[in-house]
């Protein structure tokens, strides 16, 4: 009886005020931190739009106090808890799931290829990541991207017409 209600309350979710515009740097931080030491941190949130905080998802205070420690740019952790139905609304933008499948035309709207289009060849949803070969490149080279670092621009529903023939495309 016990064993089926502690999945509820055994996390807790608190803010953490950083420097504002590092908010990036510090997830980073905080994620190697917390595979370093094997921390009880489940889950580091940077809500669009949000400067200056992001949430931290852990076990107890005492983890994500440990997570943050000597951590460059988090300020510390706000005394009170937050409570999932306070932040839900910022996290709605990511909730659904994207939907990019193998053949697509997409552009890559961030990185070194920003404004790039390019064509799926592989997607790994466990790692969110992308395998791309762009468009106008001479030679063909796989690069791996983030899904997030993607829009799809167009979507082959031709199935293996059109664009999923090589040879149908080379116009040299």
């Amino acid at each position: 009886m016990a064993d089926e209600q502690p999945q509820q309350s055994t996390t807790h979710i608190f803010a953490v005020r950083t420097t504002a515009n590092r908010e990036d740097q510090v997830m980073d931080f905080l994620g190697s931190h917390i595979k370093k030491k094997k921390l009880e941190v489940f889950a580091v949130v940077r809500p669009h739009g949000m400067r200056g905080y992001i949430f931290v998802e852990a076990k107890d205070r005492q983890a994500a106090e440990q997570a943050i420690f000597g951590v460059p740019y988090a300020r510390g952790i706000l005394p009170k808890e937050v409570e999932y139905r306070e932040i839900e609304h910022m996290l709605e933008q990511v909730k659904h799931e994207v939907d990019i499948r193998k053949n697509d035309i997409v552009e890559v709207i961030g990185g070194a290829f920003k404004r790039e289009q390019a064509k799926v060849t592989r997607v790994d949803k466990t790692k969110e990541e992308v395998v791309v070969e762009l468009l106008e490149a001479a030679v063909p080279i796989p690069i791996t991207l983030k899904i997030d670092m993607v829009k799809v621009v167009r979507r082959d529903t031709a199935g293996e017409e059109g664009i999923g023939h090589k040879d149908d495309d080379d116009d040299l």
